[in-house]
């Protein structure tokens, strides 16, 4: 077992995780994923009101 590199990959080498892909489509798309992320954020809100609203 040495430190050289070798032609063997590991898994996670191959395929980055689901998290780091992820950020990494945050980071490059920028305000976009903000926006989709306030929205959905605002949305849901909405929602929990409404039925706190309805259901009291």
């Amino acid at each position: 077992m040495s430190n050289s590199p070798s032609t063997e990959h590991r898994p996670s080498e191959h395929k980055p995780s689901y998290v780091k892909l992820a950020m990494r489509n945050m980071v490059q798309k920028g305000g976009t994923s903000l926006k989709h992320f306030i929205l959905t954020t605002v949305g849901l809100l909405a929602v929990l009101v409404g039925l706190a609203y309805l259901t009291r």
